[in-house]
């Protein structure tokens, strides 16, 4: 009887691992795309406003010379070369 609770117990453990691995690789592969914030490729720097209430924020973008400051909306904004922006992020202001 003992045997039987200690091998239930661990294929039960398994089987959550194995439910939890899957649900952690299913939500990053859409989010590796796109992901939130700043982010780059090769040749274009972009921010992605990673929201479900439309609302339109403020960002501060490092490029050369003073930063400067955008508006963004929900989803992706192109905000330059990558070779001319060092970063941007969230100013905590909404537009």
């Amino acid at each position: 009887m003992r045997l039987r609770r200690i091998v239930t117990g661990a294929l039960g453990s398994v089987a959550l691992l194995l439910a939890s691995a899957g649900a952690v690789t299913m939500s990053a592969g859409p989010a590796a795309a796109n992901p939130c914030g700043f982010y780059e490729t090769h040749s274009d720097a972009y921010y992605n406003h990673c929201t479900s209430d439309g609302s339109r924020i403020v960002i501060e973008i490092d490029d050369w010379g003073p930063n400067s400051e955008k508006c963004v909306g929900p989803g992706v904004t192109w905000i330059g070369s990558s070779s001319d922006i060092g970063g941007a992020w969230y100013t905590g202001r909404t537009c």
